[in-house]
């Protein structure tokens, strides 16, 4: 099992310290840096920052949003991204939400599924060099009784083949993943539930395909905060779960609280999302039971977070991307360093 580092937002207040994160990161041998995006700081940007300034490290968009750019845009930033890095990048994708798809983007949230399906064939094709044609539901490449004729990419990526994940959380997405990506960015993963809410939708989309799990990456995304008092610690993230549980997308259309559904929270899970969606946001952190904080993050002493660790390779993630908690640049330093030390006594590296 890798270790990654997400950056979060960029613009999320600690921008003068994420580089020099990432730098660190990059010194102890972490395989990947992602960066996200929403309706604030563009991850492209971000990741040629951070790239231009590393030497090992490869950087990851998790995401870069299918309503915010074309399939073909989205080819030319990952080729570019790729030859300017010297093969060091790889291609996150995802749908977004409802919110953020039909309010800043401007772009219907409707079959998702089928949106990205075509989406990933087309940028295929594109990194490919391929001449582009596409005809479906979603694109029609070039537009019929007009000017275009199908081109190809100018752009040579460094690699013949740029790994494309895609973030998923309900069944049917991460069926499709496994089917037609080369890895699954996740979120809120409970080592114990992995199997039931993730790996065998995967395994039954590789298995559409043809394949198996050999050499697809599973790369959830943890929380980590380090110290004795793993009550305090799991209350540093109760803001986090809650807006995600809570509050991200509308009451009919949260992923999110979903999967907290069927990690068996379902009681608990509606009690937040009441909470949240009625503004009470601190009643809504409150709601959050400890136990599911506990189980999708890593806290503790770094013993208990190589324990976790441990839990996580044998579950079949290949690549563990950390996000260390912390209010000052040594504190999250700190929190690289400590997951470099538990990973070495968890033994799974």
């Amino acid at each position: 099992m890798r270790l990654g580092i997400n950056l979060g937002y960029w613009g999320a207040g600690m921008d003068a310290d994420n580089l020099a994160v990432a730098q660190e990161a990059d010194r102890l041998g972490y395989s990947v840096c992602w960066a996200a995006e929403a309706y604030g700081s563009d991850a492209a940007t971000v990741l040629s920052w951070v790239a231009a300034q590393t030497e090992r490290i490869d950087v990851g968009s998790a995401i870069f949003q299918i309503p915010a750019r074309t399939p073909a845009m989205t080819a030319m930033t990952a080729a570019t991204l790729d030859s300017l890095s010297g093969g060091r990048f790889r291609l996150g994708l995802g749908v977004s939400g409802p919110q953020v798809s039909e309010g800043w983007y401007g772009v219907k949230f409707d079959k998702p599924l089928s949106r990205t399906r075509e989406y990933v064939e087309i940028v295929r094709k594109a990194m490919a060099r391929e001449r582009l044609s596409h005809q479906g539901e979603h694109w029609t490449l070039p537009l019929p009784g007009g000017p275009g004729k199908p081109i190809k990419l100018t752009v040579h990526p460094q690699r013949e083949h740029i790994p494309l994940y895609i973030a998923a959380i309900g069944p049917k997405n991460l069926e499709q993943t496994g089917e037609i990506a080369d890895g699954a960015l996740l979120i809120f993963p409970s080592a114990a539930h992995l199997e039931d809410t993730a790996l065998r939708h995967i395994r039954a989309g590789r298995e559409k395909a043809g394949l198996t799990l050999d050499g697809f990456d599973v790369c959830p995304t943890l929380p980590l905060a380090v110290g004795d008092d793993v009550a305090a610690l799991a209350d540093l993230f109760r803001p986090y779960t809650a807006l995600y549980v809570g509050g991200m997308g509308s009451r009919k259309q949260n992923f999110y609280n979903q999967l907290a559904q069927r990690m068996g929270y379902e009681k608990q899970a509606a009690e937040i999302q009441d909470k949240y969606l009625a503004g009470d946001k601190d009643g809504a952190a409150a709601a959050v039971p400890q136990e599911l904080i506990d189980s999708t993050c890593l806290l503790g002493p770094v013993a208990r977070i190589a324990d976790g660790m441990r839990a996580y390779a044998a579950a079949g993630v290949t690549t563990l991307t950390l996000a260390p908690a912390g209010f000052t640049l040594e504190e999250r330093v700190a929190g690289l360093r400590a997951g470099v030390e538990a990973l070495e006594l968890a033994g799974v590296a």
